[in-house]
């Protein structure tokens, strides 16, 4: 079968557009100069949703706005991102028709990948949504891509696997996964804070000890390896944020194993007691690996993420206040009396924890001005504190209840779409 000459009818959402049939074979789009070459019914419906042949019109169930703008970019040669569109479903829309993000403009591109890894997707040219001729009329741009109906039972197992591992509300293993890596982290913190009390330090108690560490790391270390193991990209997990917290949670226990072993008793390697107490402590990151497990700590970071740019903007703040009020509290309560000068404001970086203390309202007392006019300067940092704190806490919060609303959905669209790849592997 071959796609008739003349006029071709692009009928994409309801909204028709007219194209020679020599124009349709040199366009861009890889999908449209498809049609072309397509010899059976079957080829042309595995390209279009629908096509009347009697008046050469082919049906795709898209975004007609979209599509109107990568018309655009054909007339023009620039394309745009679609306004009041989200970037990520735009630009499905160009991996659908076969346009790849270097088509956009180069603010258009800032754009994408600033939203991209908001919600932390990986844009790699060529690579985005996997083979061009899978993608359906109906698929979308996330996280992490589904699977297709093609696919083999083993990739199935291992995309299931992946999200029982990765996702704590994708099923109800996974959730008994979760509860259960949750119990071996408190454990681990309680043993850890219970080693520094004075009645832990009898030998029977630290045999204990040492086993349910030993117990908790082979459960984190077993934890880790599956998890690597089942991961798609490697060198990608490596260089996730929480696992490197995992991978230093975990190093110092082996490397404190090793030392003891080779050190043992021995009194010309004491200094290594001081770096195994090092070692020890740093396993207090596993606290943060809880962010895996609980939405509110993922929205912390994802907000301290995206509101870096306020965050250093407070601290610039903070650091011009305390210049400016140390200096004028340590030559008023110092400099201009020196036989009467308080000894708590003796230089500018001892008055610089007054300064600091006052601005964060904490005022813990130790240190606090004499002077009539040091008393006014006080007042006048408290309130300077109060007000330059609260400039930038607007932005952070708005930022946060954005964040946390984000989370919650893409939580939920992840269990459900879970529950979908679960009944299609089973059936």
């Amino acid at each position: 079968m071959k796609v008739g000459g003349g006029l071709c009818t692009l009928n994409v959402g309801g909204r028709r557009f007219l194209f020679s049939a020599e124009r349709l074979q040199r366009l861009p789009l890889s999908r449209l100069s498809r049609l072309q070459r397509c010899v059976t019914e079957s080829e042309l419906l595995e390209l279009c949703d629908d096509y009347d042949r009697d008046r050469n019109e082919f049906f795709f169930d898209r975004h007609s706005e979209a599509f109107g703008f990568i018309v655009l970019y054909l007339q023009r040669g620039s394309l745009r991102l679609l306004p009041h569109m989200c970037e990520l479903s735009f630009y499905n829309e160009m991996l659908y028709w076969g346009l790849e993000s270097c088509h956009l403009l180069p603010c258009c591109q800032r754009r994408l990948q600033d939203r991209a890894s908001d919600c932390f997707i990986h844009l790699l040219p060529g690579e985005e949504l996997g083979p061009r001729e899978e993608l359906g009329p109906r698929e979308e741009l996330g996280p992490r891509e589904e699977l297709g109906p093609r696919e083999e039972p083993r990739g199935r197992w291992l995309e299931r696997m992946r999200r029982t591992l990765e996702e704590p509300t994708s099923s109800v293993a996974a959730q008994v996964l979760a509860s259960v890596s949750v119990l071996f982290v408190l454990v681990s913190m309680v043993m850890l804070c219970a080693s520094t009390l004075p009645d832990w330090t009898t030998a029977e108690t630290l045999d204990q000890h040492r086993v349910i560490e030993a117990v908790c790391i082979g459960w984190f270390t077993a934890e880790c390896l599956v998890r690597f193991i089942v991961s798609r990209d490697k060198c990608e997990f490596i260089s996730r944020p929480l696992n490197i917290i995992d991978l230093l949670a975990i190093t110092p226990y082996y490397v404190s194993v090793t030392v003891t072993i080779l050190t043992g008793e021995n009194s010309q390697l004491q200094r290594a007691g001081v770096t195994l107490r090092v070692l020890r402590i740093m396993r207090i990151f596993w606290v943060i690996k809880l962010a895996r497990h609980f939405l509110g700590l993922q929205t912390l970071g994802l907000t301290l993420r995206r509101c870096y740019r306020e965050m250093v903007m407070l601290l610039v703040f903070v650091f011009v206040a305390m210049a400016i009020f140390s200096a004028l509290a340590q030559l008023l309560e110092h400099s201009l009396d020196l036989e009467a000068s308080n000894q708590d404001y003796a230089s500018i970086p001892a008055a610089c924890w007054w300064v600091i203390i006052s601005m964060t309202t904490v005022g813990y007392g130790d240190v606090y001005p004499v002077t009539v006019a040091g008393r006014v300067l006080g007042g006048v940092c408290v309130v300077s504190g109060i007000v330059l704190l609260a400039l930038p806490i607007t932005f952070i919060y708005h930022s946060f209840i954005q964040c946390y609303t984000e989370l919650k959905l893409r939580s939920a669209r992840s269990a459900l779409s879970a529950r979908s790849l679960s009944h299609e592997f089973i059936s």
